[in-house]
């Protein structure tokens, strides 16, 4: 048994002062006043700062220098997992972007493989090649294509464990939509020039999120909202946001935030390489990637993903959009917990739920690290 003291505690939804966590092996025991905490066990001063639950990351393309579509291998979601581990993230999906169609099969048995064997890999986030090539981004329209009725087999078949798919109308039938979605895979608009209609269609076949709202997507007008519009205006969508300042300007984060709230926004690093320890350089698909600050660019400046992690992010969102540490924590653990339908067992502070936690110290730098009840030095060397 763990006590852990001495931080303000927040559960998923709100902070406590004066209390202390409890661990029993893998799990959380309780969360209980100070004076009521159990006297035995290993009892564990953290002297300050906060504990919350472990960030929960949907979109990570890479980290520590490990790009998920060069290296789609369970080895490699391990060392994206460990580097993003020791900036408090403790569940997350790696994301394979539009490629070739023998990448995505082998990111698809990588996830399922690691899924069994890695620490917080919860499954796999397919970003393409299923999208509209008006709204590519980076992605290389050479490998933008429809969806067939083989792919939403391979799909469904895969087993990878949790499964987001980001795709477009243009590439995907409504029919299909909905096939995935009652096969329990979960389907994020993106990368999408959809009208406000055509988004809402989506939703109503059983999309439930979007991917990285205001980017790659048609705009919010007066007469014509868009995928933007169409989101912000429906309570059933959750959308990713990439919180770095290079994605949207502030008052479209705070607009995104003032019409959703922090249960309907989970934030996501979209990192590549360079976030979380990795070189300033690296390649996708034969193209040169460069990071200046928090922003990655192709040669031709489009933008190529994000450098931040999780942390990073809360770290923005609290210090620049001055939004409430609890709520920047929320749209970091209970609400993407939600949105991968595991809001039962992580994202939260709860009895019997894993004792994926994080420590952050006053200026929200991560101190310590804690996944399945296990420091940060355990896992890593146990992998």
């Amino acid at each position: 048994m763990k006590v852990l003291y001495g931080a303000r505690i927040f559960d998923g939804e709100r902070l406590h002062d004066d209390c202390v966590l409890v661990i029993e092996g893998a799990s959380i025991h309780a969360l209980t006043s100070f004076g009521d905490r159990p006297l035995g066990g290993e009892q564990v001063d953290l002297g300050g700062g906060v504990l919350s639950p472990g960030f929960v990351d949907w979109q990570i393309n890479g980290g520590g220098g490990v790009l998920f579509n060069a290296n789609p291998t369970a080895e490699g979601i391990a060392a994206i997992a460990a580097a993003h581990r020791r900036a408090g993230v403790t569940a997350f999906l790696p994301t394979v972007v539009t490629d070739a169609p023998r990448v995505l099969g082998a990111a698809l048995a990588a996830a399922r493989e690691a899924h069994e064997c890695v620490p917080g890999a919860l499954g796999i986030h397919v970003e393409g090649p299923f999208i509209d090539p008006k709204r590519k981004g980076v992605h290389p329209p050479e490998f933008i294509r429809p969806m067939k009725d083989k792919d939403a087999n391979a799909l469904i078949a895969a087993h990878a464990g949790i499964m987001v798919v980001t795709l477009a109308p243009a590439s995907v039938s409504l029919e299909s939509i909905a096939r995935l979605a009652k096969a329990g895979i979960i389907v994020s608009l993106g990368h999408s020039d959809a009208t406000a209609e055509e988004a809402q269609s989506v939703f109503d076949a059983g999309a439930s999120a979007v991917t990285h709202l205001y980017n790659a997507m048609s705009q919010l007008a007066s007469r014509a909202p868009g995928v933007v519009g169409a989101t912000l205006a429906d309570p059933r969508v959750i959308c990713g946001l990439i919180a770095d300042g290079e994605h949207a300007h502030a008052l479209a984060y705070r607009a995104a935030l003032a019409a959703k709230g922090p249960r309907g926004i989970a934030l996501v690093s979209d990192a590549m390489p360079p976030a979380a320890g990795g070189p300033d350089v690296f390649e996708l698909q034969g193209r040169r990637m460069t990071r200046v600050g928090n922003k990655l660019t192709a040669e031709d400046g489009t933008l190529a993903g994000a450098a931040i992690t999780m942390r990073d992010a809360i770290d923005y969102v609290v210090n620049v959009l001055k939004v409430p540490l609890a709520d920047a924590l929320m749209m970091a653990t209970l609400t993407p917990a939600r949105l991968l339908r595991v809001d039962d067992q992580i994202g939260r502070l709860k009895p019997g739920y894993r004792a994926d936690l994080v420590h952050l110290i006053d200026d929200l730098q991560v101190t310590e690290v804690w996944t399945g009840g296990r420091a940060l030095n355990e896992v890593d060397a146990a992998a």
